[in-house]
């Protein structure tokens, strides 16, 4: 395939070293052993949520469960983006990842992630229509909506990062062809590039403001809207029930904002490695494991639906 050749001395970049975690060989096998068990118990969640939203004919037609089975599936995509390949290479000395794989897994990487936020909007779209206007719901909110919203989201999800990829990996690369961190992620990128950078770096952090910051001002909004409604409710069971939905979507939302601002918030010079390391295994692998327990924990739809998928093994 081509190489990138860097115009002032003709160097070519073929290859990058993903430095992952530089820890001792014991700390290693603990890592690989607890993100193993991280990842197979996420992809087991996540999978059970889907066979019981597909198998269950009330749920599979509810606006809100095709939205949660779509999401379990993104999670499931998202947490296989980053984590097979940290295990692959806590396993051997150190990875080395060909130039077109590193900037197809950032892609995919950054593609997933901006697909949970589009996602993780409408569903607050989703909760505000059901709550602030009952009625009308399923008129706004019908099946051909909700399905041209999914479609959506995952056009334009894989849509945004063609660009910070593609200027990304136009840049000269000179110099050395360490990835301090264990996914090939935009920043150590920029640091290994040549300069001049012209406007990428600029072009990269619009992007990622924009998308963080904008879906989550709308996701706000949203549940401002819900919050001030339910309180409105003259019905306490009304508003235990409509609270008791909303808080497991704003769990969510937090966990996944929370992580992504103290990851891309601040300056990328003041972060150090580690942190970035850490703060990015968080929303990578910890993330996806929590989200399924937390939507079914709080969910009556869900739980009712296992009820009755344990009952019908039962009686098999």
């Amino acid at each position: 395939g081509p190489t990138l050749a860097n115009p002032t001395n003709g160097t070519t970049m073929q290859e990058f070293i993903l430095l992952g975690f530089t820890i001792e060989q014991q700390s290693r096998f603990l890592l690989l052993s607890v993100f193993a068990v991280i990842y197979s118990l996420t992809l087991v969640e996540n999978l059970i949520i889907i066979t019981l939203i597909l198998q269950d004919a009330r749920l599979s037609r509810l606006p809100m469960y095709i939205l949660l089975g779509n999401f379990s599936w993104l999670e499931m995509c998202y947490i296989t983006s980053t984590v097979p390949r940290m295990l692959s290479d806590l396993a051997s000395p150190f990875g080395i990842i060909s130039f077109h794989d590193c900037f197809l897994q950032f892609y995919i990487f950054f593609s997933l992630g901006t697909t949970e936020c589009l996602f993780l909007s409408v569903m607050s779209l989703d909760r505000y229509l059901a709550i602030c206007h009952p009625l009308r719901y399923l008129m706004l909110m019908s099946h051909q909506v909700c399905l041209n919203l999914v479609a959506s989201c995952w056009v334009f999800g894989f849509l945004v990062y063609t660009i910070p990829v593609f200027l990304i990996s136009r840049l000269s690369y000179c110099g050395s062809n360490i990835i301090d961190h264990f996914v090939c992620d935009p920043g150590p990128l920029l640091d290994l590039a040549c300069p001049p950078l012209g406007q990428v770096p600029v072009v990269c952090y619009i992007l990622n403001s924009a998308v963080c910051l904008g879906t989550c001002l709308f996701i706000m909004i949203s549940y401002a809207l819900v919050v001030l409604t339910l309180l409105k409710m003259p019905s306490h069971d009304q508003r235990v029930k409509g609270f008791s939905t909303v808080s497991s979507h704003l769990a969510v939302v937090t966990l996944f904002y929370g992580s992504v601002a103290a990851m891309y918030a601040g300056p990328g010079g003041d972060r150090q490695a580690g942190v970035t390391k850490v703060v990015t295994l968080f929303y990578t692998a910890i993330t996806p494991l929590l989200n399924p327990l937390i939507y079914c924990l709080r969910n009556q739809g869900v739980k009712e639906a296992l009820g009755r998928a344990v009952r019908r093994k039962v009686w098999m």
